[in-house]
């Protein structure tokens, strides 16, 4: 029985030694299959880190008007006669618009004419009956008010007549028309826009910290959606002088020549207002940067030597701290060095510590600059 029994011992034990044995075996297999297959290095494309003069701008969004904008208005009621003008047409300062029905200031203005020259006459007489001591000279002076009444009669007249020729006050392009011939228009009634689109203005507000940066002349470039990857100049014109207690922000204006029409009163604008640049500054291409929510890095190459001796690229993780973007390039203010290889193309399949090889292929290209259809 007890010889048994350590038979039955020593079989149990040898099993188990031959089953340690095989899973140290298959351990040390799979380890040395993953050692001797690893995956292929990844191709990247890089770019170095490089020391230039970035140029600095106070941002921010505008709206576009008119530097000269009427809405074309009677300033006396009436009907609409004539309109001698197309819908968009363009027209010059003097140019009649709309003829309103003016026959009755017409006649009152002829009869007020005959009334004038007989007036005249009467004083006249009156005057060399006073020379001869014939009349007194209140006879001269009633005549004398009764000619200069007339006269005030014909200028009113005069200026009604005027008030029913409606004309340009300016040169510019005209809106859509409001009205039609026939029409019984009110004073104040909208006839048609007149705007005058070879100069625009660029309203805009800063920060009131920005205060200090502002001078009147300063350049601002400014662009507009409908017209991408186009940059317009102006120059500020006006700079409010108080900085408004419910923003805290500073009401700016800038002049804009838009004699090529390229830009209309309404539009939305991206306003960079241009400061003196910033030399010496570190960056690298805006598709380098890595952005999470653990914070912002790049993936850097360095060379390191294999097992055997030889060298290979492999890719490092440096948190960077980034400052202002420009011209498809971000500022870098901590986390690299000049001359420093940075991923730009590639990210996704990298992991710290992957080998890497250069690809032939062209680095992304930022959607900022890409042709536009």
């Amino acid at each position: 029985m007890a010889v048994r029994l350590v038979i039955t011992l020593i079989v149990l034990v040898l099993l188990g030694g031959a089953l340690y044995g095989f899973n140290s075996f298959r351990a040390k297999a799979i380890a040395d299959f993953f050692a001797n297959n690893k995956p292929p290095p990844t191709p990247v494309s890089l770019a170095e880190a490089t020391v230039q003069s970035v140029p600095k701008y106070l941002t921010a969004i505008g709206t576009l008007v008119a530097a000269r904008q009427v809405t074309v208005a009677p300033e006396v009621a009436g009907r609409v006669m004539q309109i001698p003008f197309e819908s968009g047409a363009s027209v010059k300062t003097g140019d009649p618009l709309v003829q309103m029905n003016d026959s009755t200031e017409q006649a009152d203005q002829l009869a007020q004419r005959a009334q004038a020259r007989l007036a005249e006459l009467n004083l006249e007489r009156y005057r060399d009956l006073r020379r001869s001591q014939a009349t007194p000279q209140s006879n001269v002076d009633q005549y004398q008010a009764q000619l200069d009444e007339i006269n005030a009669n014909m200028k009113r007249t005069q200026a009604l007549i005027g008030q029913k020729l409606i004309k340009a006050p300016f040169d510019g392009e005209l809106g859509i028309r409001q009205i039609n011939v026939g029409d019984y228009v009110t004073a104040g009634a909208t006839i048609v826009t007149l705007t005058d689109l070879k100069s625009l203005y660029v309203n805009f507000s800063l920060p009131e910290q920005a205060f200090p940066k502002l001078s009147i002349g300063q350049k601002v470039l400014l662009n507009a959606d409908p017209l991408p990857g186009r940059d317009f100049e102006a120059t500020i014109s006006t700079i409010e002088p108080q900085v408004s207690a419910d923003t805290r922000a500073v009401k700016v204006q800038a002049t804009l020549d838009n004699r090529e029409r390229a830009l209309r009163p309404g539009m939305f604008a991206n306003v960079r207002v241009v400061l003196p640049p910033q030399p010496n500054t570190l960056t690298v291409p805006e598709t380098a940067i890595d952005y999470t929510v653990y914070g912002d890095s790049v993936f850097v190459a360095v060379t390191e030597k294999t097992p055997d001796g030889k060298e290979q690229l492999v890719v490092q993780r440096h948190p960077v701290k980034v400052g202002d973007r420009t011209q498809n390039r971000v500022e870098i203010r901590d986390g690299l060095k000049p001359g420093d290889r940075v991923i730009v193309s590639g990210q996704l399949k990298l992991s710290n510590g992957a080998a890497i090889t250069v690809s032939d292929s062209k680095a992304l290209t930022a959607p900022s600059s890409l042709p536009q259809n």
